[in-house]
């Protein structure tokens, strides 16, 4: 498949049907000093352990969100520090997007900006996470409230690390895909019906999506929030749920509820909600939460980065291609679409 360009605050490759390792001593090659972040299960399992470059020091990571802290973030910049970063020098993620999400941060961070290099490991981080240039970690007000606009010198998407997921990562991944596919490419939602067979067309599509998005709206002035679809309420739900769910778990819920709430403000057909249903079911995404957490959301949702004042704003559609901003919502109108993603 032919790379994709991203135009941002710079202009970078994402590149498709890589050999990851030999993509990372490429990097080295060309860097006087690579720090690679890693989560701790994956650096046996991808064999890190070989990589014998005098150049090239491992940090590893603790696992998912649990890396996206205050303290660890502390723990990357001594590193850094210790390992002698410049601004000849780089950082490089490895894994799903919680690492590329600090490594990116924390190269935004280092000398006030180096160069870093994402190789996601995951479906969404593939499709969504290491694309865009956005880089945070999370505070104990929300999720990604901390972080910078910073874009990878490079994305590498090796699909040989799907074999690597199971099957409930795998199925996370692909809320994001269908979040694509609901909102520009509605071909997308015809080859998630048979998304083994289509994987690689599947990964190329959702990424050109996004990347076209960034592309013209790189620091989210409007047309980015576009890609937010489902998720104002799928990160208050990560939060209420200390993150014991997949990003695309509640994603997939978020997707629902804002599903509901167009249909409900008059602007989407009761059978385009449906479909969304259908198609998260088919990887047995959650479409439902629990009752009685409403007002608990509620708040969680009014620290969301989209809202402005004590306005929530939402993204929503009024067909499969067609998303729109709805930026009046009634407590009533969330409450009655809450009610109607409620197990």
């Amino acid at each position: 498949m032919e790379p994709i360009t991203v135009s941002a605050e710079r202009s970078y490759q994402i590149k498709f049907d890589c050999n990851w390792r030999l993509e990372l001593d490429s990097i080295a090659m060309v860097h006087g000093k690579v720090l690679v972040l890693v989560p701790e299960s994956l650096y046996e399992k991808f064999g890190l352990a070989k990589f014998d470059l005098n150049n090239l020091l491992i940090l590893k990571t603790p696992d998912g969100e649990a890396a996206k802290t205050q303290d660890f973030l502390t723990e990357v910049w001594r590193a850094c520090g210790d390992f002698g970063l410049t601004r000849s020098d780089c950082i490089v993620g490895i894994g799903g997007g919680s690492t590329t999400d600090l490594a990116g941060f924390a190269a935004a961070s280092w000398l006030r900006g180096i160069t870093w290099h994402a190789i996601p490991t995951s479906l969404a981080g593939m499709v969504d996470a290491a694309i865009g240039g956005k880089t945070g970690i999370n505070s104990e007000h929300g999720k990604n409230l901390i972080g910078a606009f910073h874009s990878p010198a490079s994305v590498i998407v090796d699909t040989s690390f799907l074999e690597t997921l199971s099957p409930r990562d795998f199925n996370a991944g692909m809320a994001e895909v269908i979040k694509a596919g609901f909102i520009v490419d509605f071909q997308i939602l015809d080859l998630v019906r048979d998304a083994k067979a289509n994987i690689g067309e599947i990964i190329w599509r959702s990424i050109k999506v996004k990347a076209d998005v960034v592309s013209t709206d790189f620091k989210e002035s409007r047309l980015r929030e576009i890609l937010n679809y489902g998720h104002t309420l799928g990160h208050a739900i990560e939060k209420n749920e200390n993150y014991r769910l997949r990003h695309g778990e509640a994603v997939s819920i978020g997707l629902v509820f804002a599903a509901e709430l167009s249909n409900i403000a008059g602007k989407l057909s009761t059978a385009d909600v449906a479909k969304h249903r259908e198609l998260l079911s088919l990887f047995d995404l959650p479409i439902s939460y629990k009752g009685g957490e409403f007002s608990k959301l509620l708040e969680l949702m009014a620290g969301d980065k989209k809202s402005r004042g004590s306005n929530l704003r939402f993204i929503g559609i009024t067909k499969v291609g067609e998303p729109i901003w709805l930026e009046s919502v009634s407590s009533d109108q969330l409450a009655q679409a809450y009610e109607r993603i409620t197990a």
